[in-house]
């Protein structure tokens, strides 16, 4: 499993129609991973078609692959939205988190090359200045654990652990946003005892941290309720947005 693959859900071959779609999926994807999108916007299917000087056709397409993905809640005849999450459905996938992602590492640990430790060596140092970046964190914190994880040939847990990256964005984001300079530190500091441990082939200890890493989010999040209250903070998935993610 590449990289690649973990960070685009989208499922079987598809048509010219069906490229159109992809292509309106991953633009609409990009806007709520990176919190251009934030939960609760109404998704037009005239904008989106407008956009992209497509038909409805691969909207709708493109629509269904994220409700799929569960980054879209589509009601018929209603219109679509980016999904929201209840504080014990994000607590749910943070658990499930909890014990998939190690072990996806453990399977990708296996089999990691000398170059993929030394890249997250990279990112790891990258990490650690981005000093109060939100946004370069989150960048980078995803680049980084995916990239753990690329080693790994899987039939279905590097998408389910894609989907549920995605489904949780939002709400990390808004998480990261409030973190102090101690915060920040631990989860800097983590980062580097898991790399230390997988360059010492201690993969059950990388597990152990990751593991805690995610642990310990679940429960900052559950501290901050009315991160999942917040609403939308436009209507429509606007010209500009698209423009930035096309």
């Amino acid at each position: 499993m590449t990289e690649s693959s973990l960070t685009d859900s989208s499922r079987g071959g598809r048509t010219r129609g069906g490229d159109a779609g992809a292509r309106i999926a991953q633009t609409v994807r990009a806007g709520i991973i990176s919190g251009e999108l934030p939960p609760g916007t109404r998704i037009r299917q005239e904008d989106l078609a407008d956009r992209f000087g497509a038909s409805r056709v691969p909207v709708r397409e493109a629509l269904r692959q994220l409700e799929y993905e569960g980054l879209v809640t589509v009601i018929a005849n209603t219109g679509a939205w980016v999904s929201r999450l209840t504080l014990a459905e994000c607590e749910e996938i943070y658990q499930m988190r909890e014990r998939l992602e190690p072990l996806l590492l453990g399977m990708s640990a296996r089999s990691m090359a000398a170059s993929s430790l030394s890249h997250l060596d990279d990112l790891a140092g990258r990490i650690s200045s981005v000093d109060s970046d939100v946004d370069a964190f989150l960048r980078l914190d995803r680049e980084f654990h995916l990239a753990t994880y690329g080693g790994a040939q899987t039939a279905h847990l590097g998408e389910l652990v894609n989907k549920l990256w995605n489904a949780t964005a939002p709400y990390r984001r808004a998480y990261v946003s409030r973190w102090n300079a101690e915060a920040r530190r631990i989860a800097i500091e983590e980062h580097h005892l898991m790399l230390s441990s997988l360059k010492d082939n201690d993969v059950e200890e990388a597990e152990r941290i990751l593991a805690s890493h995610i642990r310990r989010t679940r429960r900052q999040l559950a501290r901050h309720p009315d991160v999942f209250n917040a609403t939308a903070s436009h209507d429509g998935f606007t010209r500009a947005a698209a423009q930035r993610f096309a």
